[in-house]
Formats: structure tokens, C-alpha cells, sequence
């Protein structure tokens, strides 16, 4: 395998990469740069962090430095803690046939740099740099693909999958996130083999899906993945979107309109893309038309807010995301109007709860350019969150732990024995502080709850 100056400008490494890498070589090894961080200089794009690859066997790099984590040892992976930096580094290796289909039956360490890449997925993670020297090592052309913007497999795609079925989905989220194409041979491969993925358990699946939804346009992946017969595996509920019709102003079927939802919310909070993708994912249980031919999907939004639990809950994510974005999914059909008035604002607060404001105003916003493709005025809800934030900033209570009163105040005060009333008479009390907070204190409540208790609820203790 010959080496070449590398064809890209390369970055200023950090002195302990070098330090590493020198370290290794006084020792008669080598070390090169491989995998996201090569990809990143080749696309001109500075790397956040660095993986190692070389010929000394792990055992040899644990005697060469003070503190190495052996995070994979038994694949040849530890990670080199040096000066407060974390270089992961790895063995060359070779990989046997793979039973199941996505783990190596055997992995054997080798001294060939050439058989390492050899055994990767597709050309473009297939290059070697070593960082003293500048040589650059790229067997498999995979910086012809990088410019060509091209995802390829390594050889026969047909054996590249069969070997590990998670490079199926791998393939679609780099295309996706680098917004390349990917080959004519790999795709038509991904689509004879989409079935593979039944083998790869629902964490790795979560794993791709989540890099997916912070690329800049994920509809792109979920698209690809619909095309190849990916989508029917991973997240069945949205491949039942497709053809379902909704009616003016909306100019997409439900797929379309999830999608370029999910586009137009923000990478950097993905539980707002995970309920913005899947905000109406109830709307095929829930059609219904009119005598007129009218479209409707009454109570959608319930519907999808449970129907997002079961697919998160699939996928393995953790319970606080699945709260989160249930909760989003829920609260999503709000209709705000001028006419408002501060109850009714104060009583949307109390619902959907003032911390998830922000987020549901940008959920709202994106769900309106899903319905055309095009950003709509959003003046109307400019003038909620103006509102609300000036609500929020006179302290207005909001909940039962805001009011001036509690169990024991009102046992005490009014009379009013521990049990279902009580809970009855607390709600009844915030409702009213809701409508007009200045009854906020110990006396007007302790009145209110009174006469609440002696008209209801005595006559059913």
C-alpha cells in the first residue's frame, strides 16, 4: 500500500496527540489518525476529537501510559488518558466471518495497516494519516468519494451487510448527516438487505436514528429509509402516514408534513425533533370524513402522544425523553388568539406547564410550515410568549403549590377533613386563583373553601 502526501490542508494536531503518537513510535510502533476526524479534514471541517489507530497490541499500550482505560480490550480498544485529553486507539485487526450478522465470530490482531482498512465499512472511513509524517494512506480511493460527496462500500456491498447489518442503517445516517448520495450498487444492496436489521438490537437502531435527527435535514435519512424498506422495520407507524390525506391548508400527506416539521425544528434540542416527527402519528387511527367529504382527526393528538411512548419505549430510550416528548406531542393543538384573556393564558401555563413554553411555540411554528413547506407569520405567537413571560414575571400562581393555602391550613381553618374533598377543594381553589390571582391569600381561600366544602361536600361525607 503506497502512501501520499495527504491532498488536504491539514489542521494544527494537539501537542498530546503528537506526544502519544511519538511515544508509540520510540517504542517501534506506528499510530495514524483514522475514522470521523480524517473524514472531517477531508471535508474541511475541523475535527472535535481524534481516534487512533496502530499496530502495538493493547497490552503494550497499557505498559506505554499512565492511565489507559480499557474500554474494548478484547476488540484491541483502549482509551489513552493523557494530560486531560482522551485519545481512544486501536489495534490493527481482522475480523472473521460473523454468525449472527453483526459481530465478528473472531477478531485476530494483525501488524498490516492495509488489512485494518480492509475490514471497514465504506471508502470513506477506510483512510489512514500519520500525523508526524503527513503520509496518507487511502487504499479503497475514499477521498475520491468524499469529493465525488459519495457513500460506497468496501468492495462487494452484498458481504460488507451480511457481515454487520447496522452498516445498512450506518450508510443512511452518513449520507444524511454529510449530505452525500450513496452509491448506485450500495443502495440497491441496502434495499435487498433492509430485512438484516432485524437482527441488530433496538439500542444501536436508537443510536442511528438519534445521529439521523441532528443532521440538518433528517427527512432525508427517514426518506431513504422508506425507500429502501428500512422504515417499515425501524418506525412502522410513520411508513402508515403515507397516503393519508389532510385537507387545506395542509399541501402534504402526513408523511410529508412530519418530515419537513422535524426539518424545521432545531439539531441542537432532539426531543423537540422526536415530538415534531411524530406529532401526528396518530392521524391514520383517527381519520374520520364528514357528510360534506371533510377530513378530521379528532383527538390526534392524544392518540400520538401514546402511540410516541410505544415507539420510544421501543427504541430504548430513556424515560425522561419519552416523558418529554409525549408531553410536547400532547400540548401541540393549542390555538392561541389575541382575544385570550389573562385566564385563559394563565390556565394554558397551569396545562402544559410554564418551563415547556418556549419549546411548544417553537413545536407550533414548525408544525405550520409543515403544512405548505414554507415559513408562515407567527406574529400571534410572538404575542402569547410576550404575554405569558410578562405573567411569569408577576409570580402568577400556577399551581396548587402556589396557593396561599394548603391541607393543613384549611383543616385547620375551614374545617375540612384529609381525603378525596380536599384534593377536590385545592383544585377548585386554583381554579379561581387562575381567574383572578388577587384572591391569592390565606383569608379569601380559607372563605372560598368553606363554602365550597359545606355546598358539595358534606352532602356526600
Amino acid at each position: 500500500m503506497e502512501a501520499r502526501r495527504a491532498p488536504f490542508p491539514l489542521p494544527r494536531f494537539p501537542g498530546t496527540l503528537l506526544l502519544v503518537c511519538r511515544t508509540l513510535r520510540r517504542h517501534g510502533f506506528s499510530c495514524y489518525i483514522v475514522g470521523g476526524a480524517l473524514r472531517n479534514m477531508a471535508l474541511g471541517t475541523p475535527p472535535d476529537d481524534y481516534d487512533l489507530a496502530t499496530d502495538a497490541p493493547p497490552r503494550e499500550v497499557m505498559k506505554l501510559f499512565r492511565r489507559v482505560i480499557p474500554t474494548g480490550i478484547q476488540h484491541g480498544t483502549v482509551t489513552i488518558v493523557f494530560r486531560d485529553h482522551c485519545y481512544e486507539i486501536t489495534t490493527f485487526r481482522v475480523e472473521t466471518s460473523y454468525s449472527d450478522g453483526r459481530h465478528p465470530d473472531e477478531v485476530r490482531f494483525t501488524t498490516s495497516l492495509e488489512e485494518d482498512l480492509s475490514r471497514r465499512d465504506f471508502t470513506i472511513n477506510a483512510m489512514a494519516l500519520d500525523p508526524l509524517t503527513g503520509e496518507f494512506f487511502d487504499p479503497f480511493d475514499g477521498y475520491s468519494d468524499i469529493k465525488r460527496r459519495l457513500i460506497k462500500a468496501i468492495g462487494n456491498p452484498e458481504e460488507r451487510f451480511e457481515e454487520d447489518a447496522l452498516r445498512i442503517l450506518r450508510a443512511i445516517r452518513f449520507a444524511t448527516q454529510l449530505s452525500f448520495s450513496i452509491e448506485q450498487e450500495t443502495y440497491a444492496a441496502i434495499g435487498r438487505h433492509a430485512e438484516y436489521l432485524r437482527r441488530i438490537s433496538w439500542e444501536r437502531i436508537r443510536d442511528e436514528l438519534s445521529k439521523i435527527m441532528e443532521a440538518v435535514r433528517p427527512s432525508q435519512g427517514f426518506l431513504r429509509m422508506e425507500e429502501t424498506g428500512i422504515l417499515s422495520i425501524v418506525v412502522p407507524e410513520l411508513k402508515k402516514c403515507r397516503g393519508v390525506p389532510q385537507s387545506p391548508p395542509h399541501r402534504f400527506d402526513v408523511l410529508d408534513h412530519l418530515l419537513h416539521t422535524c426539518d424545521a425544528l432545531p439539531p441542537s434540542d432532539p426531543p423537540l425533533r422526536w415530538a415534531g416527527l411524530l406529532h401526528d402519528i396518530g392521524k391514520p387511527e383517527t381519520l374520520s370524513e364528514d357528510d360534506l367529504g371533510g377530513i378530521h382527526f379528532h383527538r390526534h393528538e392524544h392518540v400520538s402522544s401514546h402511540l410516541a411512548q410505544h415507539i420510544l419505549k421501543r427504541l430504548k430510550f430513556p424515560n425522561a425523553v419519552i416523558q418529554d416528548v409525549s408531553h410536547l406531542i400532547r400540548h401541540h393543538m393549542f390555538d392561541y388568539t389575541p382575544d385570550w384573556t389573562d385566564a385563559a393564558v394563565r390556565r394554558f401555563l397551569h396545562r402544559t406547564g410554564p418551563e415547556y413554553l418556549e419549546r411548544l411555540i417553537k413545536l407550533r411554528i414548525a408544525d405550520r410550515i409543515g403544512m405548505t413547506g414554507e415559513t408562515a407569520p407567527s406574529h400571534d405567537l410572538a404575542g402569547l410568549k410576550a404575554r405569558a413571560e410578562r405573567l411569569l414575571a408577576e409570580n402568577t400562581p400556577l399551581s396548587i403549590k402556589d396557593l396561599a393555602v394548603d391541607g393543613h391550613i384549611l383543616k385547620e381553618d375551614a374545617g375540612i377533613p384529609p381525603g378525596p374533598w380536599m384534593g377536590k377543594t385545592l383544585r377548585f381553589l386554583l381554579d379561581a386563583v387562575l381567574e383572578d390571582p388577587s384572591q391569592n391569600t390565606r383569608a379569601r381561600l380559607t372563605e372560598l373553601a368553606r363554602n365550597f366544602y359545606t355546598q358539595r361536600g358534606k352532602q356526600h361525607v
